[in-house]
């Protein structure tokens, strides 16, 4: 019997000949990192005992969710961070360098295919989509990682995920995603590896496949994977700063559970408050109001996002009912947006075009919510209060929706502009 591509990543790190689902195993890190929430404790625990980096250019820290200071607590907390990363040698991304931590691991060509990545977010897991095991940690774990270039982990149980049939205009990876969650439901995956695959998913842009593997933990998995394909490789092979090796799992693995997906008649899916797994066909919610409009996150805030939000919004006005804030997922793409015109778009259709932070997606600035109001975001949940006061109200949607929606002022899809 044959491994998983899970499995054998797994494997190969821990030195060993093959696992099996609930196998207990330590294994090598390729890539950790942290942001300006977890790691002063993650540092600060190292600084404390006296300990050394196993290798700094295996970790990074990125100043994002509260940079610029927003306040004086954060000011005084980025100042610390600034210190600890100065003397532990670790590289610290900030300011007009700063992206979303997972982002920005892609980004610089720190996570690559058959490597194992342990982030200190739960959204970790979206670097699955490049081919590589990922998965989120606590800070104290990323501090034992960075001490010693090691963890420990339980082998999933692997979830695949077939989707066949050919996908309708509008619907993208992030549809299939949450048609997904809808599906099994918010813990129906609870600590397992979630696997896709099928000819939909080949068709998608590599980024829309992150946006996939990135909210792999909304449906309570361990990790989420696709192969790498040749568009992947296209991808990563441009970026990588160390040389990889993709891995792909076995004809004859076992799999806990399989289930074939037929996308034909799929529609852009809508996650209403106050679970991502609370979703909607677009035609059955249409016509909903909000006070305002978030397109980014690590979800989807990528090029492809930005590009088209941009075709949608261009020529076009945002209705003054609502407001709109776009963010980006790293300072690379902002750039992009500029240097193409993006940027200019979104502002003269009366966006609030922003540099890169959590803030709006997980309530810390940048965008919160009062109590009353509504978003449409394309970010990755909705519990309440997950955006400002908790009894504000959040739902999830594909850029293009809420591109859209931007200009009507009302819940709709590109084709009813």
């Amino acid at each position: 019997m044959g491994m998983t591509i899970t499995e054998k990543i797994i494997a190969s790190h821990a030195d060993l000949p093959r696992v099996r689902p609930g196998d207990f195993v330590e294994a090598r890190v390729d890539q950790t990192w942290s942001d300006d929430l977890g790691s002063p404790l993650t540092m600060g625990l190292l600084e404390e005992h006296g300990l050394k980096v196993w290798d700094p250019s295996r970790m990074f820290v990125t100043s994002m969710v509260n940079s610029p200071a927003q306040s004086i607590q954060t000011a005084t907390v980025l100042k610390s961070i600034r210190r600890l990363t100065g003397k532990l040698e670790i590289p610290h991304y900030e300011m007009g360098k700063a992206a979303i931590h997972n982002a920005l691991g892609i980004e610089i060509g720190k996570t690559l295919p058959g490597e194992l990545i342990a982030g200190g977010n739960s959204h970790a897991c979206m670097a699955g989509g490049l081919g590589c095991f990922a998965t989120g940690m606590g800070s104290t774990d990323i501090a034992a990682i960075l001490a010693t270039g090691r963890t420990w982990l339980e082998v999933p149980r692997t979830i695949r995920f077939r989707f066949v049939g050919k996908l309708r205009p509008w619907v993208t990876g992030k549809d299939l995603m949450l048609h997904v969650i809808g599906r099994i439901g918010f813990s129906g995956a609870d600590n397992a590896a979630m696997e896709f695959c099928g000819e939909p998913i080949d068709t998608l842009e590599v980024e829309e496949r992150l946006s996939m593997t990135n909210m792999a933990i909304e449906a309570g998995a361990q990790n989420a994977i696709i192969e790498p394909d040749a568009k992947t490789l296209a991808y990563v092979d441009k970026i990588a700063q160390r040389a990889f090796t993709p891995v792909y799992g076995d004809r004859d693995a076992e799999i806990s559970e399989e289930h074939v997906i037929d996308v034909s008649e799929l529609e852009p899916v809508i996650a209403l408050p106050s679970l991502p797994s609370n979703t909607r066909p677009l035609t059955a919610v249409k016509g909903i109001r909000f006070d305002q409009v978030y397109i980014g996150s690590c979800t989807n805030g990528w090029m492809t996002d930005m590009r088209v939000a941009a075709s949608i919004l261009k020529g076009r006005k945002v209705s003054d009912a609502l407001r709109v804030i776009i963010i980006p997922s790293t300072a690379q793409i902002h750039r992009q947006c500029v240097e193409e015109g993006l940027a200019q778009v979104f502002l003269e259709a009366g966006c609030a075009f922003s540099m890169p932070t959590c803030g709006p997606c997980i309530g810390a600035h940048m965008g919160i919510l009062a109590e009353g109001e509504r978003c449409l975001s394309t970010s990755n949940r909705n519990f309440p209060g997950r955006q400002g006061h908790v009894k504000s109200e959040t739902y999830l949607c594909n850029p293009a929706v809420a591109a859209a929606t931007a200009v009507k002022g009302e819940l709709c899809g590109p084709d009813d502009l």
